[in-house]
């Protein structure tokens, strides 16, 4: 469990700061800015690095809507949800600690959105809260589809680790624009902390849609994995 738990602490670090430290030190850099869809491969390179890395230590989840998924889809014991909940946040949290050291490291520094997730007025592309629920909850769902699908003994062992990457890639080329993509509560919260005001206020639907994808997501495959 001890070794599990350090795991999903190394794997969500490296996603936050992959992730997040791509948007806000490369996405729009000068002449070389990687944008958009460089942000949504750094993201899914992350995944796709610490699954392999650490997955086969702790399952590689790096996300508490994903813990949630797997316990209602019977591949996670609930006992082990809360802990690697906790984990999770604490290495999300750590890395925007250290992406925020880096970042104000530059003359001229300011915070800005810092890769928080926002709607409304916070969101990249001005989305209300009713996209920014509905676009969570629905990738959140087909995430979790696509790790219970790609982790099934009905296909191939070893390749997992790229649909799940190639995924959340996906996820982000649709949903940067509406929300900054969370997916992922442990994510967002990182973020909102050193934002504070707004992002802070709008935190609770980052919580509550990708928990709600992924319980959504745990019982669609739980079906399908019953039905064949």
């Amino acid at each position: 469990m001890q070794k599990s738990l350090v795991a999903e602490f190394l794997g969500t670090f490296w996603l936050v700061f992959g992730g997040c430290g791509s948007a806000v030190l490369a996405a729009a850099y000068p002449e070389l800015g990687i944008g958009f869809v460089g942000v949504a491969f750094a993201f899914g390179l992350t995944v796709l690095t610490m699954a392999y890395a650490v997955g086969g230590i702790s399952g590689g989840h790096f996300n508490p809507a994903v813990s949630l998924g797997l316990t209602v889809a019977g591949r996670f014991p609930a006992g082990r949800l809360v802990p690697y909940i906790v984990v999770q946040v604490v290495g999300a949290i750590a890395a925007a600690a250290l992406l925020y050291l880096i970042a104000s490291g530059k003359a001229g520094f300011e915070l800005g959105g810092f890769a928080a997730n926002g709607y409304g007025d916070h969101s990249p592309g001005g989305y209300s809260l009713l996209s920014a629920l509905l676009i969570e909850v629905l990738l959140t769902m087909f995430f979790l589809i696509i790790i219970l699908g790609s982790t099934s003994s009905r296909v191939p062992a070893g390749f997992a680790p790229l649909a799940i990457g190639l995924g959340l890639t996906l996820i982000h080329l649709v949903a940067i624009p509406v929300t900054n993509t969370s997916v992922n509560p442990a994510r967002s919260t990182g973020q909102a902390l050193f934002v504070g005001g707004w992002a802070l206020q709008q935190l609770w639907l980052f919580w509550i849609a990708p928990i709600a994808g992924g319980a959504l997501g745990g019982l669609v495959w739980k079906f399908l994995d019953d039905a064949d």
